[in-house]
């Protein structure tokens, strides 16, 4: 069963609009997500000719004689692009004779953006659409976008609640499509394993060229373990046995393969985000669960270890956002000289903020507010509104922008409560 066929993705619109006015269109993001299913269907109907590097011969074409393959095509969908980059300088050529919009659709599974020489040959020519794992609005066929309402002031109303035990489980199975549609979750966790597994196999040589394939299991379990934590490459790499310049590198390859992403710090100083140690997000939180092996029963009495794993949930249910929103939003983290911390911030064009903040229980108190507060009070007239998710079912004011509202808005629908911020 192909689970991602069975609902509707978010991002088909933002790609149709891509596809009728730019000659290259992107389709990134981790491998098994839903992007092949995607772009077939979209070949089928646009009347395009569908070609996967995946398929050996294809590759060995691509490989050899990329100016030769290109010239042959008209419409074409290419699958997995990354495992021949050497096709994209063929394809800027070709796209130079013929700007006609909507010539090639190319999906990939590693970021193209951070291989040499890519970025530049397809600037102004290309338009690169994330495609994530499935989100819980997709899941329960909502459209309404959270970020968007939030900085109109506004939080949606959840339309599916889930808290205890079902939130918990919702959490565990992330959003992978086969994840999915296992029914336990010991074969949730033969599936992940098998996935990470894989990766590390096949795709680490096409985007890096790592010899060491060893290392990389159980440095990516060393990553699991301070998900939602500061980098500190010299602590990581010490318990692999590798040196931090080594272990950034790696960081940076399971970056570019989409299973995490380092989030920088908000400063109102942009200089000092540079500077700043940025945190990791796991961008699955199924299968960050399973590298963790953190499973339901330790889940639902732990809730420390949950919290963890439920703050990278989060994060990525707000990153699927990002992808189809009308705003052009950043998600960065807050944290200041007294340690006190924002789980998510989220920064529009404008510069202005919404903070989040996550909270794995059904209760709050005036504690749980403190870093919201903190970061109002920094970013000034820039910020929009403060918002505690938490394992609850009420959406309340707590005063001067701040709300509590229940984890399940995130996928929820447009509020009648009408504007909610400052």
């Amino acid at each position: 069963m192909n689970t991602a066929s069975l609902y509707p993705r978010l991002i088909e619109t933002r790609m149709a609009e891509a596809l009728a006015d730019t000659p290259v269109v992107l389709l990134a993001g981790p491998r098994q997500v839903g992007k092949t299913t995607l772009v077939r269907q979209q070949a089928l109907a646009m009347g395009m000719r569908y070609l996967t590097l995946d398929d050996d011969l294809t590759l060995l074409s691509a490989r050899q004689d990329p100016t030769g393959m290109v010239r042959s095509l008209d419409l074409a969908v290419i699958d997995e692009i990354q495992r021949a980059p050497q096709l994209l300088l063929a394809i800027k050529k070709s796209v130079d004779e013929d700007r006609r919009a909507g010539r090639f659709l190319l999906t990939g599974s590693a970021n193209l953006m951070t291989l040499p020489a890519v970025a530049d040959s397809l600037a102004g020519r290309m338009e690169t659409l994330s495609l994530l794992p499935l989100s819980q609005s997709e899941l329960h066929g909502n459209a309404a976008n959270w970020i968007d309402a939030a900085f109109a002031g506004q939080v949606l109303t959840a339309s599916t609640v889930m808290v205890g035990d079902t939130l918990v489980e919702t959490v565990l199975r992330g959003g992978y499509p086969e994840a999915l549609s296992r029914s336990t979750e010991r074969r949730r966790t033969a599936w992940a394993r098998q996935y990470t597994d894989a990766l590390i196999q096949r795709d680490v040589l096409d985007v890096a060229g790592i010899d060491k394939l060893a290392e990389l299991p159980r440095f990516l379990r060393c990553l699991a373990q301070v998900s939602g934590q500061m980098c500190n490459y010299s602590q990581l790499g010490a318990q692999v046995g590798l040196d931090s310049k080594t272990a950034a590198r790696y960081t940076g390859v399971f970056e570019q393969m989409y299973l995490l992403k380092r989030v920088d710090v908000w400063a109102r100083n942009r200089l000092k985000r540079v500077i700043k140690t940025p945190k990791l997000q796991f961008l699955d939180a199924g299968l960050l669960a399973t590298l963790a092996e953190l499973g339901f029963a330790e889940a639902h009495h732990n809730r420390a270890r949950f919290g963890h794993v439920l703050e990278t949930f989060v994060y990525s249910e707000l990153l699927k956002h990002t992808t189809t929103a009308e705003g052009d939003y950043r998600l960065l983290y807050y944290r200041d000289l007294d340690q006190v911390e924002v789980d998510v911030v989220i920064e529009n064009a404008a510069g202005q903020l919404v903070g989040v903040e996550v909270k794995a229980a059904a209760t709050v108190d005036e504690r749980d507010l403190r870093g919201l507060k903190k970061l109002a009070s920094a970013a000034g007239d820039q910020f929009k509104m403060g918002i505690l998710l938490y394992d609850g079912t009420e959406t309340l004011p707590l005063g001067d922008g701040l709300w509590a509202a229940p984890l399940s808005t995130l996928w929820g629908q447009t509020s009648p409560l009408g504007r909610q911020g400052r």
